[in-house]
């Protein structure tokens, strides 16, 4: 039965339904394509696509938050590099239609959460209560970290 080998070898269930959708989109008839499964496995492509650039986007907001707060720390010239590392492959994960999915300020608030039990140093400025910067300011090409730190200030455009 297809559906054993979906829980028992996901990789030869995958092979299989893919030379199956080959064969039945030439033309051919089929019967043993799992529909089940493989309607739920396109559908997780898309969430697990939107997980992947939700996380990045997360982690950029962490570490801006840190440079925010402790911008003396020695880490910081590394934090600047994650965040652009982190930025440059959200940039390539995002798609449009993410765009109405992603819950920028419900990232902001967990990206907060995280940081509030760090401590990386004396030095503290208040992260701002509401995500300050925009979706389109973190994925902008070339990333403008100058630009999305003032904001983190108030003293950037928001």
């Amino acid at each position: 039965m297809p559906g054993d080998l979906y829980w028992d070898d996901t990789l030869a269930w995958s092979e299989r339904q893919s030379a199956l959708l080959r064969r039945l989109a030439g033309g051919e008839r089929v019967n043993d394509v799992d529909w089940e499964h493989v309607i739920e496995e396109i559908e997780d492509v898309g969430k697990t696509e939107l997980r992947a650039c939700e996380s990045l986007l997360q982690r950029s907001l962490e570490h801006l938050i840190k440079l925010h707060q402790w911008p003396q720390n020695e880490a910081a010239r590394h934090w600047r590099g994650e965040i652009l590392a982190f930025l440059s492959d959200a940039r390539r994960a995002f798609s449009p239609s993410m765009r109405q999915k992603i819950d920028l300020a419900d990232l902001y608030a967990q990206a907060r959460a995280v940081i509030g039990v760090a401590e990386y140093g004396t030095t503290r400025s208040a992260a701002p209560d509401c995500c300050p910067v925009t979706l389109d300011g973190l994925l902008m090409r070339p990333a403008d970290l100058g630009g999305l730190l003032a904001q983190f200030s108030g003293t950037g455009p928001s």
